[in-house]
């Protein structure tokens, strides 16, 4: 084989490596960025809600209403963002920016 042809296949290779490295880079970039971009509208529009002396927890039907996001991009988002917990009582599904109170078991 011809010496530059091979030149030609590594570079090649390593051109293709390198911009297939700079697409996936971009990509979980991009994934993390809409992720805190809906975590923030979520949670400030949960303090506003708050704030207006409504309910303490509110449903994901509710959020992804008033947030235009679906119920599965709510509760992924909401189970993302360490300022919004989970109700733990008997009706399943409502989120709070108020934490459990207790950190511990002891």
């Amino acid at each position: 084989m011809d010496q530059e042809l091979i030149n030609d296949i590594i570079s090649t290779s390593f051109g293709g490596a390198a911009a297939g490295l700079a697409l996936y880079g971009m990509q979980t970039l991009f994934g993390w960025i809409g992720v805190k971009r809906d975590a923030c509208r979520v949670h400030r529009w949960m303090e506003a809600e708050s704030k207006a002396g409504k309910e303490t927890y509110r449903t994901t039907r509710a959020i992804a209403s008033h947030n235009n996001l679906t119920e599965d991009r709510v509760r992924f988002v909401c189970s993302y963002d360490d300022r919004i917990h989970l109700s733990v009582g008997n009706v399943p599904d409502k989120w709070s920016l108020q934490g459990r109170g207790r950190t511990s078991g002891f």
